[in-house]
């Protein structure tokens, strides 16, 4: 497998300028500034348990998951692919240890939003705030919407609605991580999967 090259950080800054607020010269000159490239390969744990979460993660390449254990049982929370954002939203604002685990699924890139270098240029910053207001709105949203899903929809509603939000999810990640996030079994995906046409 060849090695991934990450896009230059110019790029990156520029890819969540352009999603979550626009910015000047300037102020993408700092947001690159704070961003850190990093390389997993697939299977390394990109946040393990117990660990303080002290970043925001974009995937510029690759897929995660983010995923705890219950009654010695992997459950999966939330998979990203290419362009979202992962958090472990309450470590990383309380600064205490997490019991949600990130695993890269893919060989995979993330750049890290160092939440402290955030919260400071985000001070001086009008536009680099908006930028930190958006993602964590867009993580609490998903997080919303996940919820409602388990919550309310059958399992047929649930993968459906699945493949319209995140098709590439569906397309790439192994089936018992789709059916752990949906909260089905991994037999009751399969039956799904094939009495629905998409």
């Amino acid at each position: 497998m060849k090695p991934l090259a990450s896009a230059p950080t110019r790029d990156v800054a520029r890819e969540l300028a352009r999603k979550y607020s626009t910015m000047t010269h300037d102020e993408l000159d700092i947001l690159e500034s704070i961003l850190v490239p990093l390389k997993y390969a697939k299977g390394e744990m990109i946040l393990a348990e117990g660990s303080i979460c002290r970043n925001i993660y974009y995937v510029e390449k690759g897929m995660v998951r983010q995923f705890y254990f219950k009654n010695d049982k992997q459950l999966t929370e939330h998979i990203a692919v290419e362009g979202n954002i992962v958090m472990c939203i309450e470590s990383l604002f309380r600064e205490e240890p997490t019991h949600l685990q990130i695993e890269a699924l893919e060989q995979t890139i993330v750049y890290c939003l160092p939440k402290q270098r955030l919260e400071e240029v985000a001070l001086h910053n009008v536009n680099i705030q908006i930028l930190y207001r958006k993602i964590l709105e867009e993580s609490l949203i998903l997080s919303q919407v996940h919820a409602d899903l388990v919550r309310f929809e059958t399992a047929q509603d649930r993968y459906r609605k699945m493949c319209k939000l995140a098709p590439q999810v569906i397309r790439r990640a192994p089936l018992v991580y789709i059916a752990s996030y949906l909260q089905m079994t991994p037999e009751t995906l399969s039956r799904v999967r094939s009495s629905t046409l998409i």
